[in-house]
């Protein structure tokens, strides 16, 4: 999960977890992420978190948004990254950058490895919604949910599924993606090394289309097995 870790002259006054589509920073009580200063507008700059990236955009402030010292209009923030707004800065930290077990990056695709426009379609094919999600929608609050690891040397760990989309898989194997909708958790294939090589679910390949998960389900995928929990 990402996180914004709000300071002022070097002394850290709020952290902010990034688990909602939109944030707006300002200076008005109605802002997410206030900062009482004058030198900070009314709404100032915003971020959009869309599927695993986060986008940074500066609301026609007074007195401009930068990253890392340069005046930006629009901005992909990426770890270690420094936003100033007026006199206060706040870094953004991909806690999964520097946390992740072994499991993680054998099975978590990571942005660099991650086939992004199949995944799009493959998401926009089985959730008409996302197409009219407008960007102030944010994901309604809906169960925790996490996938702990059945089988392998990796047997016992979890992952925690905090964010809107999880690719996982071994690309040029099998891919799949978990997705976050209000109605619950879909698994939905992305890519294989073979036509119909589907994931499974309780020993059922998924086939083409999302398959909604439930408490206890067990997921098969690029030869690991993982049980799907709520709660």
């Amino acid at each position: 999960m990402a996180r914004l870790i709000l300071s002022l002259d070097g002394q850290v006054m709020a952290e902010y977890n990034m688990n909602k589509e939109r944030y707006t920073i300002g200076r008005l009580p109605d802002n997410d992420i206030r900062i009482d200063n004058p030198a900070v507008s009314g709404h100032h700059s915003l971020i959009i978190n869309i599927l695993n990236d986060s986008f940074l955009e500066d609301l026609n402030s007074t007195n401009g948004t930068y990253v890392n010292g340069k005046l930006i209009k629009k901005h992909a923030l990426q770890h270690g990254d420094v936003v100033t707004c007026g006199h206060h800065q706040l870094r953004f930290v991909e806690d999964d950058s520097a946390q992740q077990d072994e499991f993680e990056k054998t099975m978590v695709i990571q942005p660099s490895a991650r086939p992004v426009e199949k995944i799009r379609a493959a998401v926009a094919t089985d959730d008409p919604t996302s197409s009219r999600r407008t960007l102030g929608n944010g994901v309604p609050a809906i169960k925790k949910a996490r996938l702990q690891v059945l089988s392998g040397a990796f047997a016992g760990r979890e992952l925690e599924l905090t964010k809107t989309l999880t690719t996982l898989g071994r690309p040029g194997v099998q891919v799949a993606a978990i997705t976050r909708r209000s109605e619950g958790y879909f698994l939905v294939h992305v890519d294989a090394d073979s036509p119909e090589n589907y994931p499974q679910v309780n020993g059922v390949p998924i086939g083409a289309h999302a398959r909604k998960l439930v408490d206890n389900d067990v997921i098969q995928l690029a030869g690991v097995k993982m049980g799907f929990f709520e709660g």
